[in-house]
């Protein structure tokens, strides 16, 4: 019985390390706190149900687990016709607490992320998971590929063409500035580097300094 628990508490530690990466991948995924929360409980039962001993590696099989429960929500959503970016007007979107974590910085990187949102609400869910994965959090294809069942060369083709939606709703007159903003804003996707995406965005206007 004590094996029994202190494995079980083990697990949930460990989760507990991996939520706030996951809760900030579902929400660029799903562009919905709620529903990131929803998908990242999902992973947990899961995990749950299948017990400390049946997954080698945790932390890439809760990114695989996350990335199918987002990809079947879209779905859903897409089949419904409903917007998941109606939501965010009623939902926050940075979280100031004192001291720097990745989910801060990720939702922090998103509240100056919502015109990319509305652009990713366009992709098909697929494309929009590849390109979120690869582009926003570097997973190579090989890992993407089971999560969207396709093959790494599919995940790969996919990415891409979500790409080219992607930058093709910028102005093409000033190619320069939308390479340097989308730059920008995927180097505050991954390490909240909200100073660089500011200065590209809105080079004229004072830094806030956030604490």
């Amino acid at each position: 019985m004590k094996s029994t628990v202190y494995e079980g508490e083990w697990l949930a530690a460990r989760f507990e390390e991996n939520r706030p990466r996951l809760r900030a991948m579902a929400y660029r995924m799903l562009g919905s706190l709620s529903e990131a929360e929803d998908a990242v409980q999902e992973a947990w039962l899961r995990l749950h149900r299948c017990g400390p001993g049946s997954v080698e590696n945790l932390s890439g099989w809760l990114t695989t687990v996350v990335g199918r429960v987002c990809l079947d929500m879209l779905r859903s959503l897409a089949a419904r016709r409903e917007d998941p970016l109606e939501e965010l007007a009623c939902e926050p979107l940075v979280s100031l607490v004192k001291g720097a974590d990745p989910e801060r910085e990720a939702l922090l990187a998103d509240s100056i992320g919502l015109a990319l949102l509305v652009v990713l609400d366009t992709l098909d869910p697929a494309e929009r998971l590849a390109f979120v994965l690869h582009d926003m959090f570097a997973l190579p294809f090989e890992a993407i590929a089971p999560i969207v069942d396709r093959t790494p060369s599919a995940a790969r083709q996919l990415a891409s063409r979500a790409r080219r939606r992607v930058s093709g709703t910028a102005p093409v007159r000033d190619l320069p500035r939308q390479h340097r903003a989308a730059g920008a804003f995927l180097a505050a996707a991954r390490g909240g580097e909200f100073d660089a995406l500011l200065t590209v965005l809105a080079p004229d206007t004072a830094v806030p300094q956030l604490r």
